[in-house]
């Protein structure tokens, strides 16, 4: 009956412990998206930057495992290089670190309090950012609730010979109970998932006396070759790349634990001689009271350790996992391969990539245009640029159902409001440009019509020219504020779209005046006329753009 008792008290407290790392992940997400998003766009070929970057986003978002995956992403997006990503993943070992330090403080009786610190924000505030704060603080409380009961339910296994006889191999001072430790520690954080969860529980069963220095110390070297799983198996049926940068955080983190066992008593005696106090001193209540300051030293150590090793080595990783993970031949596909699923990403991240996506949505319709254009030029005699124009109206299709759908995924994240503007805003862009993509396809098919009974040349022609030429422009002013909305000037766009509005019915108006004195037959009225109102739906739907930008923009600044 003991026994099933601590069972489902570890395991209620690991839950526990859990629930609290989300909340305090997702708060700190949501409290910091701006500046994890500022801070992931100055990412440059600088490798200590990089290095920088992997630091800063893990000490915000805690945990390691939501920078990898974000990481395999976003390089599987082509918005980072391997070289980059690898820097960023020395980084992440370097931030979760942190981790460690917040949970082998010695303040678990206060987890109540830092509850009900917390809880009145969380549920009452009206400001988003207390009640992120509220979240934050439950989060740390039940952090430690959920590591205290763990402790509890430890306690009485010191005392029991049967688990004292099956864990004594793990207890020995030699190199195969070292790897027989590290598997463990490995084994286990792959099942669980969480380097962070695992370190909570090594340092429950140190502190409580159920295991000594030494073999916690094997277990964390263990846990960090198991947290690299996540990042593997995000990388399953990703691009090369991405697979890459998978691997290159699994060879890293082998490669380190490999380093360190080699030399593992000296290890452990570096520590000692860092952190004064004895690890396996045993107070009154026969727990090890300095033991998880040990540990926490120790994870730091070797992951600041193994960085600054392998980081003059880093283009060689990178050249090590390009051999063994080669380029594929992939055949060209019409439509997105690069948005997977949101889940497990950082909002901020997903609307990065997702908003990267919508530029290179508005690449493809820069080419369709300047094609289009090409097309009439040429007086649609080029029957090869016409199927390529409706080519890129399929690929444009299929863009922004895959844009669409993963961000209606990440909708059902935890989102702030901003951030949710931002994903509609998203939306809404992916769909203006899908529109403008079906009338530029409009355009060549009415041109078509048209050059199979005259041809378009003289006023009709040059001011069909000028029309399209000040759409185009108009078109690419969006260009650079899809990067930043912040540049939206949404009065000066609608003077622009109602002038060129006006223009579009002057210019057919003098078609049909041409028609009347027999200068073009009747049947190029409609086409001409087509022609003229899929220009001027283009300049509508670009109108439209800019208004989802500017909306997004003044949430932000409410």
């Amino acid at each position: 009956m003991q026994v099933f008792t601590i069972i489902y008290t570890v395991l209620g407290g690991l839950g526990i412990f859990f629930l609290g790392m989300k909340f305090m992940s997702d708060a700190m997400q949501a409290a910091a998206g701006d500046v994890i998003k500022k801070i992931i766009n100055s990412l440059t070929s600088n490798r200590l930057l990089a290095v920088m970057v992997g630091t800063g986003v893990t000490c915000l978002v805690q945990s390691s495992t939501i920078t990898t995956v974000m990481v395999v992403g976003m390089v599987n997006a082509g918005l980072m290089s391997l070289q980059q990503s690898i820097g960023v993943i020395f980084g992440a070992n370097i931030g979760t670190t942190i981790t460690g330090w917040i949970i082998s403080i010695k303040i678990g009786k206060y987890g109540l309090l830092f509850v009900a610190l917390g809880i009145f924000p969380m549920l009452f505030a009206n400001k988003e950012r207390l009640k992120h704060i509220g979240r934050v603080l439950v989060g740390f409380g039940l952090i430690f609730i959920g590591l205290e009961l763990m402790s509890d339910a430890f306690r009485p296994l010191r005392k029991m010979p049967e688990f004292l006889d099956a864990i004594a191999y793990f207890s020995g001072q030699n190199y195969m109970s070292y790897i027989a430790s590290i598997l463990v520690g490995c084994l286990l954080t792959m099942i669980v998932q969480s380097s962070s969860a695992m370190l909570g529980i090594t340092m429950a069963l140190a502190s409580t006396g159920v295991i000594s220095f030494h073999t916690a110390a094997a277990l964390v070297l263990g846990e960090n070759i198991g947290t690299t799983i996540t990042a593997l198996l995000a990388s399953v049926g990703a691009g090369t790349n991405a697979k890459r940068a998978a691997r290159a955080h699994s060879l890293f983190n082998g490669l380190g634990v490999l380093a360190i066992f080699a030399i593992f008593p000296y290890y452990v005696e570096f520590i000692d001689w860092v952190v004064p106090g004895d690890p396996n001193w045993l107070d009154e209540n026969g727990e090890r009271p300095n033991i998880a300051v040990h540990i926490a030293t120790g994870h730091t150590i070797f992951n600041v350790s193994a960085t600054l090793i392998f980081l003059p080595f880093l283009n060689t990783l990178a050249n090590i996992v390009t051999k063994l993970t080669p380029d594929k031949k992939v055949k060209e596909r019409h439509h997105l391969v690069v948005l997977d699923s949101p889940a497990g990403m950082m909002p901020a991240a997903a609307l990065i990539q997702v908003t990267k996506e919508n530029n290179k949505f508005m690449e493809i319709l820069v080419r369709m245009f300047k094609l289009t254009k090409e097309y009439i030029d040429e007086g649609g005699k080029n029957p090869k640029k016409l199927a390529k124009i409706k080519d890129y109206e399929q690929i444009t299709d299929n863009m922004q159902k895959e844009i669409t759908v993963f961000t209606a995924a990440l909708l059902e994240s935890e989102t702030t409001h901003y951030q949710s503007a931002q994903a509609l805003a998203v939306v809404r862009v992916a769909d203006e440009l899908e529109s403008i993509a079906d009338y530029l396809e409009r355009l060549a098919c009415s041109f078509t019509k048209f050059a199979e009974t005259s041809e378009l040349k003289g006023q009709a022609k040059e001011d069909f020219d000028n029309f399209m030429r000040q759409v185009y422009d108009f078109f690419m002013e969006m260009e650079p504020l899809l990067e930043d909305p912040d540049g939206v000037d949404i009065q000066y766009i609608e003077r622009k779209s109602e002038s060129l509005r006006a223009t579009a019915e002057e210019i057919r108006e003098h078609h049909l005046q041409r028609v009347s004195t027999g200068e073009y037959s009747p049947l190029t009225a409609l086409a001409y006329s087509d022609m003229v109102v899929a220009l001027r739906k283009v300049r509508s739907h670009t109108l439209n753009i800019a208004e989802a930008l500017e909306k997004s923009k003044a949430i932000h600044y409410q």
